[in-house]
Formats: structure tokens, sequence, C-alpha cells
């Protein structure tokens, strides 16, 4: 996607100068830039969070990745659960 940003020239010549440092383009240091920003503020949030919210969080993303195909018995559950006590 391609959009235009009004960017004034004194803040466009300090990207310049850094992008010749950096070695890359000055698109490419902008989004490494944003990149860069985004991770910090995702930091920031999750530093912020209480331990029970990291752990629905965790919990959350544990579930994101299991395999939804793989399935047991309702017997299964029982078995374990009263093997457990």
């Amino acid at each position: 996607m391609r959009k235009n940003i009004d960017i004034d020239e004194k803040t466009l010549t300090k990207l310049k100068i850094l992008s010749a440092f950096e070695g890359m383009t000055v698109k490419g240091l902008m989004e490494r830039a944003v990149t860069f920003f985004i991770e910090q503020k995702e930091k920031e949030r999750l530093g912020k969070l209480t331990d029970e919210e990291k752990e629905d969080l965790g919990l959350l993303l544990l579930m994101q990745q299991a395999d939804r195909s793989d399935t047991v018995s309702e017997e299964e559950v029982l078995k374990e659960l009263h093997r457990k006590r």
C-alpha cells in the first residue's frame, strides 16, 4: 500500500542523514523506526499488566497455538481429573 505523507524539510534532511549512516533507504529507516516504536509501546503495555492479566494473556496465546483438530473424549478428561486427586 502506498501512502504519501508530508514531512517538513528539516526532519526529511535528518532522515536522509540517518539513512546514509545506517546504510538504508529513508523508507526503510522510517519503517524500522515505526516498528521499534510499536514494540516499545507493546512492552510498556505489558509492563503495566497485573500478574492475573499476564496469566490470562499467556493462556490466550497458548490457546491460539493449540491444535483444534486434536480432541480428547469426555471420559478421558474425567479419568485424568480423578487420577490427579
